[in-house]
């Protein structure tokens, strides 16, 4: 049977489906044309490996779902046994459908009673490939799955992996090793991909950058425990791999029952623009209505809540031009740090006599839509719910473990506990006509249960959150978890946009806000322009920073208005009217950063999807050896069209010395600005200039 082709969006996925195997993936990439059945017949020859007296120690390509009998001693796709029995199990005699652009393959392990099913999927619109298996036991004995792990191949071009780290504050840190014989492995085990954990893995040509280089990428779309792996074999094949990370017992199969693993994304490209484009235009497919300026009281307020301060921001706010008032913690019953009451979702009437409604009303008079904060998957022990109810509480049978910013984690498998949890959020939202909750998430699943229930817990959390919409169509949910903890394509599916950080540090955010732009396109990711000192690092910046790095993604205001003087509210003012000038062109463009040599600059824009405009800034994020910094080349522009630049302040010009250009503006066409470029400005550190570009 010749291989199957599939192609979309630019991508060729091309997968041998003969002698009964299951897939294997020859090629997955940039798009190889128009392939009749010949041709596709002498790839697959002409992919095909010298293979001396063994198959175990020369290389094959890598499928889809490696088995241990096939010869494959690196990563095993299917970990599981009934009592360590039927633990090699050997799938054959494979079928194979194509539906569109979806292969789908059964093949069955007859002595094991085992059936496996996988799907491959090129998605048209962004040309992302997806898989997933299915495993299915026929027998009467259980099966226990350890793992399920699927593998998309790299060819031998991707000699260098990046990946991304951080802790809390300080999100999505790149780092970058050889791709060498042995396994880079990224697993994160607390119950959600975590503030440290990598949010995909790439592989790619030595040196790739945003521009430059073909790069792969595997991402999983899934919000629990998982690994990524990139495994270069001693024969030579290189893959990337994803899947769950299950604890014991957690998923055990009886006789009929199956088990679904989650999609494994891959996404490519000529560079990392390129590469995160597809996860873009995959999440962009989803309808969405502008993105509304935000008003989030944390950073003003804290716990301080009392009526006529939080109407007297809203006012302020709604002045400067915001469009959604978010209330932070703080509002429920006993909430007055971070120490007790979690779970208690009650309005407290101590703070709120005449309880959310007058404040949420005046909201909606000022033509604000209105947002309340909820953590619905924790509570404090000091807490009515606690109290009432420790039963609902995660333990592993030594109480309830140790605390996490005073917090322990309610089990939402409970039935009676999700019931408690829906049913007190869902009235909250329809008496308050609550348009926007934002979601937080702030403690590991450390002892999730007597029984392991970290898998449960995520579905759980899922099926809330799908409820909740159902039952309050129009409903948005931010992903906040500890700030940027909780980011992958599993959640995304339930909510409509991501918290990225908890620092507003416009040094930080760039680069956070960079990185994650791997995955999240810029309308997704809330960034606000916070306090002039930040609260987390305690660094002062200028007004203008702080909103021109504010200014790309969905914006928001957490500063303190009420504190603010004339000239700060002023200038506020002055960013929120141009952001919402530019918005449609900012969360509907594509993304582009340049490949500056020198570390000490940054460039990066939004190019329109016809490249009529463009919006790039311009930074220096750190004192360099050369001055003045030179020419910029601005990447992604149509090398046909002549362009009109020009320098834009929409606050002040910012200090230091501008190149002569920057006064009158110059014409020139794209393919002169794409290699050749224009002189950047000589600024301080942490300063920046946006540059306006037009076609003329």
């Amino acid at each position: 049977m010749n291989p199957i082709h599939l192609r979309a969006g630019g991508t060729s996925v091309v997968v041998a489906v003969d002698g009964g195997r299951l897939p294997r993936v020859l090629h997955w990439g940039p798009d190889l044309g128009d392939l009749g059945p010949d041709a596709l017949a002498d790839l697959q020859r002409a992919a095909l490996p010298a293979v001396g007296d063994s198959a175990v120690t020369y290389p094959q390509p890598v499928p889809v779902l490696p088995q241990l009998h096939e010869g494959w001693l690196g990563r095993p796709g299917l970990v599981g046994d009934t009592d360590g029995r039927r633990w090699a199990p050997y799938f054959r005699d494979a079928a194979h459908t194509v539906d569109g652009s979806l292969l789908r393959s059964t093949a069955r392990d007859p002595e094991f009673g085992l059936t496996i099913e996988v799907e491959i999927e090129l998605l048209p619109g962004s040309g992302l490939v997806r898989q997933r298996a299915r495993v299915v036991n026929e027998a009467a004995e259980p099966y226990r799955i350890g793992s399920v792990e699927l593998a998309l191949p790299v060819p031998s071009d991707a000699t260098e992996i990046l990946d991304l780290t951080g802790r809390w504050a300080l999100e999505r840190v790149p780092q970058r090793r050889p791709f060498q014989v042995g396994e880079w492995v990224r697993a994160s085990r607390g119950g959600k991909p975590g503030l440290e954990h990598t949010l995909l893995l790439a592989a790619g040509e030595h040196g790739f950058g945003f521009r430059q280089g073909l790069v792969w990428a595997t991402h999983l779309a899934w919000s629990g425990n998982q690994v990524l792996a990139a495994e270069l074999t001693p024969a030579g094949t290189r893959h990337l791999a994803a899947g769950e990370v299950l604890l014991p017992g957690e998923v055990v199969l009886g006789e009929g029952e199956s088990f679904q693993s989650r999609w494994q994304y891959g996404s490519w490209g000529a560079g990392l623009d390129e590469m995160a484009g597809r996860f873009h235009r995959h999440l962009r497919s989803r309808p969405r209505s502008p993105r509304p300026v935000v008003l989030n009281t944390w950073e003003a307020v804290y716990f301080r809540h009392d009526l006529d301060t939080l109407v007297a921001l809203a006012e302020r706010g709604a002045e400067l031009g915001a469009e959604r008032f978010v209330l932070d913690d703080g509002w429920f019953l006993g909430r007055r740090d971070d120490t007790s009451s979690l779970g208690d979702w009650t309005v407290d009437p101590g703070v709120w006599p005449q309880g959310l409604g007058p404040l949420a009303d005046r909201v909606r008079e000022l033509g604000m839509d209105f947002g309340l904060w909820f953590e619905p998957e924790m509570v404090n022990l000091d807490s009515e719910l606690a109290r009432r109810h420790p039963e609902w509480i995660f333990q592993a049978g030594h109480g309830p473990g140790v605390p996490s910013r005073h917090q322990h984690v309610l089990n939402l498998g409970h039935p009676d506990a999700y019931t408690y949890v829906f049913e007190r959020m869902s009235e909250l939202v329809g008496e308050l006509d609550i348009a926007y909750i934002k979601w937080d998430h702030n403690r590991y699943l450390l002892d999730a249960g007597e029984r392991p229930g970290v898998r449960r817990q995520v579905e759980q959390a899922y099926r809330l959150m799908a409820e909740l919409k159902a039952a309050h169509p129009g409903l948005e949910i931010e992903s906040c978890a500890s700030g940027g903890g909780r980011i992958d394509l599993g959640v995304l599916e339930h909510t409509d946009r991501v918290w990225p950080s908890d620092c507003n540090d416009p040094h930080e955010r760039l680069e956070i806000q960079r990185w994650t732009g791997l995955l999240v396109p810029p309308e997704m990711q809330g960034t606000h322009i916070g306090a002039t000192e930040s609260h987390t690092t305690h660094r002062v910046h200028p007004l203008d920073y702080l909103a021109e790095k504010a200014l790309w993604g969905h914006l928001g205001l957490e500063v303190n208005l009420l504190t603010a003087d004339a000239e700060t509210l002023a200038a506020l003012a002055r960013w929120v009217a141009f952001h919402k000038e530019h918005r449609s062109l900012l969360h509907s463009g594509r993304v582009v950063h340049a490949d500056l040599a020198d570390p000490a600059y940054r460039l990066e824009g939004v190019v329109a999807q016809d490249k009529s405009e463009a919006l790039y800034a311009f930074s220096v994020v750190e004192r360099p050896a050369v001055w003045p910094p030179g020419r910029v080349r601005l990447p992604g522009l149509d090398d046909t069209l002549t362009y009109r630049v020009e320098a834009v302040y929409p606050g002040s010009v910012p200090g230091g010395v501008l190149p002569p250009w920057q006064s009158a503006g110059v014409t020139l066409p794209g393919r002169v600005l794409r290699l050749a470029g224009v002189e950047a400005p000589s600024l301080d550190v942490d300063r920046s200039v946006l540059l306006r570009v037009v076609s003329t």
